[in-house]
């Protein structure tokens, strides 16, 4: 997702089926959804690519990270901080299309009532894969992978002028603390135009917070100026 087409939405209240309020009205509309709050995995940096036979290696997409909730035909795309992105109308409705009950997307984490964070990744991304393909939408695409040589897929990264690469382990399970490395493109030329668009969008969301009224108006000191006169020779004060 660009950082220039996001506009976030309304925080989610921990614990409830995700709630989106509706432009038309002032009610809020529910979406029944069976489906846990999930904290999505956090990425390690690390400075140098690798090879290992244990791991895969994926591209870093720049842009903003978010979970999609779909069930019942809905699709919210929640970030980090549990707010629903409104905006990604059109990709909210490609994922609401697929074929699948309810769903958590993060690689696959929870299809159709099954929590599969504790799988190892390569059978999460196997079933995710096989959910894509049954739905045959032209516009949802699986992503791509290599196993083993992190340095070849790093060495096309500053080429094509790509933020970086990811490396998980294969037989990792999922959870906050996943063991997901990340490694930068140093050379990649968007990241001052990503830190501008990033502030930007920030600063777009910032309301201006009044004060509270104090429930006891302060009490305002009155000054009085004195001076000094002088009358029948002795000094008095006004």
């Amino acid at each position: 997702m660009t950082p220039d087409a996001a506009s976030q939405g309304n925080n989610l209240e921990v614990g409830s089926p995700f709630v989106r309020l509706s432009p038309l009205h002032s009610e809020r509309i529910l979406f029944v959804c069976p489906l846990p709050w999930m904290d999505p995995a956090k990425l390690t940096l690390v400075r140098q690519p690798f090879d290992h036979p244990d791991f895969l290696f994926e591209l870093k997409h720049d842009g903003f990270r978010t979970l999609a909730y779909i069930s019942d035909g809905h699709c919210e795309l929640i970030s980090r901080r549990r707010n629903s992105y409104k905006s990604f109308a059109e990709l909210r409705t490609h994922l609401a299309g697929l074929k699948v009950k309810n769903a958590v997307i993060d690689g696959s984490l929870h299809l159709n009532g099954l929590d599969l964070r504790q799988l190892p990744l390569t059978e999460r991304k196997g079933k995710l894969c096989a959910l894509i393909e049954k739905s045959a939408l032209p516009d949802v695409l699986g992503g791509k992978y290599v196993e083993g040589r992190g340095v070849d897929l790093f060495n096309e990264v500053p080429r094509r002028n790509l933020e970086g690469a990811v490396a998980k382990r294969k037989t990792g399970t999922y959870s906050v603390v996943s063991g997901w490395l990340k490694i930068k493109n140093p050379q990649y030329t968007q990241t001052e135009r990503r830190h501008e668009l990033f502030e930007s969008f920030k600063a777009k969301q910032t309301t201006k917070v009044l004060p509270p009224i104090p429930k006891k108006l302060p009490v305002r000191t009155r000054t009085t100026q004195t001076s000094q006169v002088q009358r029948d020779g002795k000094a008095y004060r006004r």
